[in-house]
């Protein structure tokens, strides 16, 4: 099997890695050098990084137009994989491999089609989700399944932590789904079921409304972490939540910070949430204890 292989963020890079230990990899299409952190600078994919520490041919391309498209047919390739570009693959592209291509997606299809599966799954409560390989198609995430694997939602997983649990089993899950095409075993099942959509996080959809039942606010907070990152106002200004968890303390009117012991408590719509690790705007992450302090005890989010 002599694959195309299109990925950008570092969720993408265990498939990567175990796509490259079993097939041959023609080229790795990721999205161009990015500018990064206060100073900007101009920073390559962490699947470029990978494909050229595995030696492959990198192509960069915030979009697949139609210089990409001779490259790829240029390559001769049985089979495109996709894990997380951040592009959309479209006519002639998607038929120039000869078998197409497959798409390894982190949820249970046809839940959360769209660019934050798990950011959505988290937010909305579900207690299940998983992986899926489909048959990528026009339409969105409305392929054929050819495989899957399901697990639970630990109660305190964050978004971050459960995409990098799911990249590396849905790596292996798609390095098998690969090899069942090559020897022509692979069945695809027609998706079944009324889909759910799952778009792109913005920073307004990190925003924690504290008037809401803490197991709301707290299924938001492990959806939106590590990005875009939680948040309350602290006045006219944004204040950063990196680690929380609710209390069983009693409760406090939504949005008011209070001391309880060595915790620092913030009321919402039922229970409080505890506040572990914060960053006020223009501060580091400090452990909330310590913030507190500096505030004289005295604070209301909103």
């Amino acid at each position: 099997m002599r694959l195309v292989f299109a990925g950008t963020p570092a969720v993408a890079v265990p498939a990567l890695r175990s796509l490259a230990e079993r097939f041959e990899i023609a080229a790795a299409i990721t999205r161009e050098d990015a500018p990064l952190g206060r100073k900007r600078v101009l920073t390559p994919s962490p699947v470029a990084v990978a494909a050229t520490g595995l030696g492959l041919p990198v192509i960069k391309a915030n979009r697949l137009r139609e210089e990409v498209t001779e490259e790829v047919q240029a390559l001769e390739p049985d089979l495109g994989v996709i894990v997380a570009y951040g592009g959309l693959v479209r006519e002639p592209l998607l038929s120039t491999p000869r078998l197409g291509w497959v798409n390894l997606h982190f949820s249970l299809l046809p839940r959360w089609r769209g660019a934050a599966p798990v950011q959505r799954a988290l937010i909305a409560g579900d207690t299940e989700t998983g992986a899926a390989v489909f048959q990528l198609v026009p339409e969105l995430d409305a392929g054929a399944v050819f495989s899957e694997l399901r697990r639970p939602i630990g109660p305190d997983e964050t978004a971050g932590e459960l995409l990098d649990a799911l990249a590396v089993s849905g790596a292996a899950l798609l390095a098998d789904t690969v090899a069942a095409l090559g020897d022509g075993t692979a069945v695809a099942t027609p998706q079944t079921g009324e889909p759910t959509l799952a778009p792109k996080l913005g920073i307004d959809d990190a925003h924690l409304d504290l008037g809401r039942p803490v197991d709301e606010v707290y299924a938001r907070f492990r959806g939106v972490t590590p990005e875009p990152g939680a948040w309350a106002s602290l006045g006219a200004e944004r204040f950063k939540i990196h680690a929380a968890r609710p209390s069983a303390a009693d409760p406090l009117p939504a949005g008011v910070v209070a001391a309880d012991g060595t915790r620092i408590l913030v009321g919402t719509g039922s229970r409080p949430l505890e506040l572990v690790t914060v960053q006020p705007a223009g501060k580091k992450p400090m452990a909330a204890a310590d913030w507190w302090r500096g505030a004289g005890g005295q604070a209301v989010l909103s």
